[in-house]
């Protein structure tokens, strides 16, 4: 008896619980997965009117396109460069920030204070800053150096990549400060007893607890340089240097020109790209905390 009254008890519990997440679902199913079914269609029709099935077709006229393969390769060489540089620094900001230093939680608010900034002001210090006639050049022509138009030249995305990096480091600095004080201090005691030194401390212990944090930082900072089309927008328009043309510009001009079919093939090839890179993170990251968790 008492058994069949748990049962119902556990039962009722899972129904509720399911009803609760209904909402949830429902959210998901409309604003997520229904839409990016109706990309998936688009992307395998000649136009939204006709709807013919043409197979691949989009796909081999979009790897044809040479605008789609030059915002690829930018996306990817910013990615590839700002990314890690997010993870690396922010983690260095967070061990430094982590000891008894003079300043600390000023230094903390100084990290922090790009995150009120609204974009359109960033845009505009950047402005200031890398203009044909900005600050960066007067300074070095103070040095005899000759000035640089960083923003129609390919070295603007120098400028852009300090740009993302000023932005998001306080952020990530803050989520590596948070995992750090939730390592167990009984097994660092217990490494500095036995003779460990700092880096031996840091490899061994502290990175293996910072696993998760790291692939946390790492997909929220590929994100966000997604997203760095507003900036490189705001500062040169729809159509920038070849050196920074983002895969959101190229997306941008094919929805002005409501060429449906090419701008859904690349949103679904992007989101297979991204699925296959978090994939191979969250691979890495569960063989490398596997001893952690355990």
């Amino acid at each position: 008896m008492i058994f069949r009254k748990s049962q119902c008890g556990r039962r009722r519990e899972k129904i509720f619980s399911n009803i609760c997440i209904l909402p949830s679902l429902a959210g998901v199913m409309i604003f997520f997965i229904i839409p990016f079914g109706i990309v998936v269609r688009y992307s395998l029709v000649n136009n939204p009117v006709k709807k013919e099935y043409v197979g691949m077709d989009n796909y081999k006229a979009l790897m044809q396109n040479d605008a789609f393969r030059k915002a690829m390769q930018n996306t990817a060489f910013f990615s590839a460069i700002a990314v890690p540089l997010a993870v690396i620094l922010s983690l260095g900001l967070a061990i430094i920030l982590e000891r008894n230093i003079r300043g600390k939680s000023v230094l903390r608010t100084i990290f922090l204070s790009p995150l009120m900034v609204p974009t359109a002001s960033v845009v505009l210090v950047w402005q200031v800053l890398f203009h044909n006639n900005g600050t960066i050049n007067q300074i070095s022509e103070m040095f005899g150096r000759e000035p640089v138009d960083w923003l129609s030249s390919p070295k603007g995305q120098i400028a852009i990549i300090a740009m993302f990096l000023w932005k998001n480091l306080g952020y990530n600095m803050i989520l590596f400060m948070s995992a750090l004080s939730n390592i167990p201090k009984d097994i660092l005691e217990v490494a500095e007893l036995e003779g460990a030194g700092g880096l031996y401390k840091f490899i061994h212990i502290k990175l293996r607890y910072l696993s998760p944090t790291i692939l946390f930082v790492f997909i929220l900072s590929m994100i966000n340089s997604f997203k760095i089309f507003r900036e490189v927008y705001l500062l040169t328009g729809n159509y920038p240097h070849n050196k920074l043309y983002m895969l959101q510009h190229f997306m941008n001009n094919t929805f002005n020109q409501l060429d449906y079919q090419k701008l859904s093939a690349a949103a679904v090839f992007f989101s297979l790209i991204m699925i296959v890179i978090m994939a191979v993170l969250m691979i890495l990251e569960s063989v490398f905390g596997k001893d952690v968790e355990s």
